[in-house]
């Protein structure tokens, strides 16, 4: 019963005789007294506990045995039922916040122990007023997923989405992500909508909107003051600076990872400043030139997934790069040493790829620098061989962009991948 979710056995029985259920609040007395929240439990959990959420925002797993009281408090209250009415101003530009799913874009829901979508506009209204200061927002759920399911397909519907707004009145779209591959989802959207003629900012949040160190609402409040603010197209990421609520960094989609599990700042531009700093209502720009190598916007919506992403180390069997050219890889980036090497033993199967017209293009395993594979004689042999030094790509920006560049112009796949597009690898 969703009421009771995750609850069985002992634990069970405990909450019905105190006629409690999940979402309540109540006053609980171990060797104190605190008022908390009966959470969901997962499933395969033990039958001699119970879940509660302190004021602090942490969950906390108490035994029964350790229980002296427990006293009901209040009903579970839907968000949108405490919500408060949109007012929006004439004054203020629009926005579209679209829904993928992850951490900021889902909520609780304490009756029935799920987690579902929390970005209607009304319970934005209510978890972040400050947006509506900024702009009208509207909200929609394009989908809602975890971001490790995010599969190619659903980069297609973010783009085909984002492209049917290319000309419609708002001023930019908010793209609320899960943020463990937010980064390859803004690579392809920078090359698939090169030259989009508004903003497209992804926005994520490493730790949920109902902890004290949530980073939800920094995040979106920055990326909506970007939008506002500045007269940049293009596609960013913004998340926390640092680990203070300082201010927002913005980073172009395609020179940022992910580089910590669960810090607030987890994202950074690789090898340079985040391309924008929102500080405060200061927005500030850290690079010159432009950011996309064309002008005009002509969209390219496509992709072929038959690329491979092959981080070489030593003992690398190279079996492993044969079948995947049995199993029809078109294109095949390697993560390699330094500069950008891989070993000997890998010369036989990379002779055989270039003879299937594989694609083969380098990358650095290293966290910054440019591949260079013309200084020692084992890069020299490589490119002899057919493999393409990529500069300062990410490993896995190249790889989204192979990807990409299969599905809408193969032919000319080692042209384009040489080619800057959206700012992809520096000058």
């Amino acid at each position: 019963m969703s009421e009771y979710r995750g609850y069985y056995g002992k634990a069970l029985e405990f909450l019905k005789q105190n006629k409690i259920k999940v979402g309540d609040t109540i006053k609980i007395t171990t060797d104190t007294d605190q008022i908390a929240t009966i959470m969901p439990r997962y499933e395969h959990s033990d039958n001699s506990h119970i879940v509660v959420k302190f004021k602090s925002g942490y969950n906390v797993g108490l035994s029964l045995d350790k229980i002296k009281k427990i006293e009901f408090l209040s009903d579970a209250v839907s968000a949108q039922e405490n919500s408060s009415t949109i007012k929006h101003s004439p004054l203020l530009p629009k926005i579209l916040l679209l829904s993928t799913g992850g951490t900021i874009a889902s909520r609780i829901d304490y009756r029935t122990g799920s987690v579902t979508p929390a970005l209607t506009a009304q319970e934005l209204n209510a978890s972040v007023p400050e947006l509506a200061e900024i702009a009208n927002i509207d909200a929609e759920v394009l989908f809602s997923e975890y971001s490790e399911n995010i599969t190619p397909d659903h980069w297609i519907k973010v783009a085909q989405k984002l492209d049917s707004l290319a000309k419609s009145d708002y001023k930019g779209i908010l793209v609320a992500h899960g943020t463990d591959t937010m980064q390859y989802t803004a690579a392809f959207l920078s090359f698939a909508l090169a030259g989009f003629p508004k903003p497209i900012v992804l926005v994520g949040s490493q730790r949920s909107s109902d902890r004290p160190s949530s980073d939800a609402a920094l995040n979106l409040i920055g990326a909506a003051k970007f939008i506002v603010k500045s007269s940049t197209s293009g596609v960013f990421v913004a998340m926390h600076n640092s680990e203070n609520d300082d201010d927002t960094a913005c980073h172009f989609g395609t020179r940022v990872r992910k580089n910590h599990t669960s810090r607030r700042n987890a994202f950074e531009t690789v090898g340079a400043k985040p391309a924008f700093i929102i500080s405060g209502d200061s927005i500030i720009q850290n690079f010159s030139g432009t950011y996309y190598d064309q002008k005009e916007y002509t969209p390219k919506i496509g992709l072929d997934t038959k690329v491979a992403l092959v981080k070489y180390h030593p003992g690398y069997d190279p079996k492993l790069v044969e079948n995947l050219l049995s199993q029809g890889y078109k294109a095949i980036i390697f993560e390699g040493t330094g500069l950008g090497h891989i070993g000997r033993s890998m010369y036989d199967t990379i002779k055989k790829a270039k003879q299937q017209n594989v694609f083969m293009g380098m990358t650095s395993q290293c966290l910054d620098g440019q591949v260079n594979m013309a200084i020692y004689e084992s890069g020299r042999d490589l490119m002899h061989f057919g493999v393409i030094p990529l500069s300062d790509m990410i490993s896995e920006i190249a790889l989204v962009k192979a990807m990409w560049v299969l599905g809408t112009d193969a032919k000319n796949i080692e042209s384009i991948m040489l080619q800057n597009i959206a700012s992809e690898f520096r000058e």
